[in-house]
């Protein structure tokens, strides 16, 4: 089997994945974070678990970069420069701004986000590095790059805002959950969300390769139903939670 054979059955595997993902989180939400529940096995420090299961979107794409004949090519560099936007915040800063002092993830959680990002990672990054043609500067102006960079940019800014908002919800020394407020949480429980979608929606326009589509349709299956779930957790935990937020889209869903 060549490299290419491989990748092509692992693009074909990871949409499929995404659609079964789709329908069994809507059923049994992850465990992790307020969805945590009991009887997924052994635990480890939440903030260790995050930064090791975001580790291979930093690594993958930075070895694949190194090893390809592309280092010196615009668009790629913009293009990794962006992934690495997102990641290097994800992986590095995110940890430590939110509170995840004390708190735990199943271990299975954690390795299962850990060997997906390692797939998807390497579906991206060879197909821009290696096996996808190349891109001539004339992409740099084509619409479809400056809407995917505009919408990436745009949405990327919404998930810092958002995760700003809830990382200083408490002050010092309180605990528990209460209701963001402020940026685009007047009117959806989970701007963070819409954000990293908007971000990625972005990518796979500013690529225009299946495998920033797989990726874009892979954080929705993960992200939709997890929204839905948060704003459902929201309206039964506060009895003053606002009647006219939505859980993703304001105004519609």
């Amino acid at each position: 089997m060549t490299e290419l054979q491989f990748f092509d059955g692992l693009l074909g595997f990871w949409f499929i994945m995404a659609a079964v993902a789709f329908v069994s989180l809507f059923w049994l939400p992850a465990p992790y974070g307020r969805m945590k529940r009991a009887g997924w096995g052994p635990e480890l420090p939440a903030r260790w678990g995050w930064i090791g299961m975001e580790l291979p979107a930093v690594v993958v794409p930075l070895v694949c970069f190194g090893l390809s004949a592309r280092m010196d090519h615009l668009v790629v560099g913009i293009l990794l420069g962006m992934w690495l936007l997102h990641y290097l915040q994800r992986t590095f800063v995110y940890p430590f701004r939110m509170r995840m002092s004390g708190k735990t993830m199943p271990f299975l959680v954690a390795a299962l986000a850990f060997f997906t990002n390692i797939g998807i990672n390497y579906l991206n990054a060879r197909w821009l590095y290696t096996l996808g043609p190349e891109y001539s500067s004339a992409w740099l102006l084509d619409p479809r790059f400056l809407i995917g960079v505009t919408l990436f940019l745009f949405g990327f800014v919404l998930n810092l805002h958002s995760d700003h908002i809830l990382a200083n919800l408490r002050k010092p020394g309180e605990t528990g959950y209460k209701v963001p407020r402020g940026g685009l949480y007047r009117w959806i429980s989970c701007p963070n969300y819409a954000g990293e979608l908007l971000e990625w929606t972005g990518w796979a326009l500013a690529c225009w390769s299946l495998p920033a589509l797989a990726f874009a349709v892979w954080s929705a299956a993960n992200l939709v139903p997890r929204a839905r779930e948060n704003h459902r957790w929201y309206q039964r935990s506060f009895d003053d939670y606002p009647a006219g937020r939505k859980a993703l889209i304001p105004g519609v869903w």
